[in-house]
């Protein structure tokens, strides 16, 4: 049957009007599949639509990256090109909204060394990151995503390729809350005052810290930044003012927690896709902060390459609350894209915090973020710890225990 034209353009509009909220006399980077040409043709024009100067486009191509990973040797591809950084200057100097379609293949870098996917992605960020951190918090960004056929059926192998994406459709759909006959705005207006509301109930609490406990072998505390703020659904443009929805679809309440003040064990609930390799059935445990050791049952070299990738990549950049009535949990499959599955139950992050969460934080450099305990990397990776029976407790300073989830879900 596939997805009707009606739909179709409704998830456009919304993707560009909502998620990017694209303004008058802004330029757009759209960066998409070349497998989804008729779609960013779409976006383009929504965009043009809504006042953008310009719309330009970068193609990604799942086989062209595996091939020049197989063939190329590390040091060619860790280099960035003048040109290529001529197009972050200039990225700088015009603040484009930002928007992703995601729809690569789990499976697309099966095969890669993960020595040199590492290495490469080290070199190559030490140039790109200085110039990502001058964006941040200065312009809109949304992620999206468009069903490709090896995704679909990396999510429903017994299907054939239409029911497949025809399925994985559904359950985007469902997940953007967008249908045939219903008005998507509205739904994403109730659903962001939703999260809004409760984000400003754990903002009142106050808490220092988070307890987290699991029958699976979870057993992790964290401390929290003195006045660093809980946010969801939601993000403001520091320069224009414009209120925007980064990732589509979107469950989560998050802050940045204090970097190197954690402890414990957290085992992940659900398989991480990482440079389109999987880790699977893995747990981390940390120590003063910072990871000190990990299994996983597959990918262990990667997720220990992960790890190390440099000095703040072993702590935590995020905590995130996400109960597990969430749609995407809801729809009982594994997505293979963290896109998705973050959005599916409570989860942490590897690696780069975010200074947006402090007071003021958007005038702060990266370094008077992480001196008030912001953490910093050059990755930034979520993995899934919201196990069905997760309770989380809330510690006051003074030690005062406030049950935030049980089961699972909000307490």
């Amino acid at each position: 049957m596939g997805i009707s034209e009606n739909v179709l353009q409704k998830y456009a509009e919304l993707i560009v009007r909502i998620g990017a909220n694209v303004q008058q006399g802004q330029v757009v980077q759209l960066t998409v599949a070349v497998e989804q040409h008729d779609f960013a043709a779409l976006i383009m024009e929504e965009c043009y639509k809504a006042g953008a100067k310009k719309v330009n486009v970068e193609w990604m191509f799942d086989r062209q990256n595996k091939l020049n990973y197989l063939y190329a040797d590390q040091e060619t591809l860790g280099r960035v090109l003048p040109w290529e950084e001529e197009k972050l200057k200039q990225m700088v100097q015009d603040l484009p909204v930002r928007i992703f379609i995601a729809s690569e293949d789990p499976d697309a870098m099966n095969g890669v060394d993960p020595q040199k996917l590492s290495a490469v992605m080290q070199s190559r960020s030490a140039v790109i990151k200085p110039y990502r951190n001058a964006i941040d918090g200065k312009h809109q960004w949304c992620i999206a995503a468009y069903p490709s056929v090896k995704w679909a059926k990396k999510c429903f192998p017994s299907l054939s390729d239409e029911e497949a994406v025809n399925k994985l459709w559904d359950a985007i759909l469902k997940t953007v809350r967008v249908e045939e006959e219903n008005d998507p705005v509205a739904a994403w207006k109730a659903h962001t005052d939703f999260i809004e509301k409760k984000a400003a109930w754990l903002n009142a609490q106050g808490f220092s810290s988070l307890r987290y406990h699991s029958a699976n072998g979870t057993d992790f505390t964290v401390d929290l930044i003195p006045d660093a703020k809980w946010e969801g659904a939601g993000a403001v443009n520091a320069v224009n003012g414009a209120f925007y929805i980064p990732n589509m679809p979107t469950e989560e309440i998050f802050t940045s927690p204090m970097a190197g003040k954690c402890e414990g064990t957290l085992v992940a609930v659900k398989p991480l896709s990482w440079n389109s390799q999987l880790i699977e059935d893995f747990a981390i445990t940390f120590e003063n902060g910072r990871a000190v050791s990990c299994h996983a049952a597959k990918g262990q070299e990667l997720l220990e390459r992960m790890i190390h990738m440099d000095e703040g990549a072993a702590m935590l950049g995020e905590v995130a609350l996400v109960p597990k009535e969430s749609p995407v949990n809801q729809c009982g499959f594994l997505f293979y894209e963290t896109l998705f599955d973050e959005n599916a139950c409570c989860h942490v992050a590897l690696g780069m915090g975010f200074k947006e969460v402090l007071p003021g934080g958007d005038d702060l450099t990266v370094a008077q973020a992480q001196e008030k305990g912001v953490n910093d990397s050059i990755i930034h990776v979520d993995f899934m710890v919201g196990a069905d029976d997760l309770s989380i407790d809330g510690v006051r300073p003074d030690g005062t225990l406030v049950p935030v989830f049980r089961g699972g879900t909000w307490a």
